[in-house]
């Protein structure tokens, strides 16, 4: 094995170590399944070992893996848009140390957030993780979703619109949650 291509084995490996309990917590909110999630996340880290070296070099490697799993995504469930399974329980999903600032992490009912998620369609289930879990702008999660921020603001509005009249998300809310 050459000297640089064990460097970047070896980077890219880092870098998996760095990101892997984010990744498994937008694959697990985007799929609604521990397993579903699992191998969206092998399937992404699999496309982007092979463009490693271009990847490695970009000014933003987290952009271009949240693309490839939007798409991985998408290209799944093209046929089956509506067949977004409500997770029957969390207990499988790996558990991660939370962000102080992950919303997630801070929910009183996580099964009824997480279920209120996968009842969003498609697009608006994206929207909504992406801005509001992951945090991105606007025009981040239109570049992520390969669409316009207009599309983005019309998705995230309307999927936050649907979650804040689920009844075991509004009892959460008014203990105490938020959702924006």
């Amino acid at each position: 094995m050459g000297v640089r291509k064990q460097a970047r084995d070896e980077e890219f490996q880092s870098f998996v170590v760095g990101r892997w309990p984010r990744l498994m917590r937008t694959a697990f909110l985007l799929t609604g399944e521990q397993h579903a999630a699992e191998d969206l996340v092998q399937t992404t880290l699999e496309q982007v070992y092979v463009a490693w070296r271009r990847v490695g070099s970009a000014d933003e490697p987290d952009a271009y893996v949240r693309r490839v799993m939007i798409n991985a995504h998408a290209r799944r469930h093209r046929r089956k848009l509506k067949e977004f399974l409500a997770p029957k329980d969390d207990s499988g999903l790996v558990r991660e140390v939370p962000d102080s600032d992950d919303p997630i992490a801070r929910a009183d009912d996580r099964g009824a957030l997480l279920t209120a998620l996968a009842g969003l369609p498609p697009r608006q289930r994206e929207a909504v993780v992406l801005r509001y879990w992951e945090d991105l702008s606007e025009s981040q999660t239109a570049e992520a979703m390969g669409c316009s921020v207009g599309a983005v603001k019309s998705n995230a509005a309307k999927g936050i619109a649907k979650l804040r009249v689920v009844p075991g998300l509004v009892n959460t809310m008014a203990q105490g949650g938020r959702i924006r």
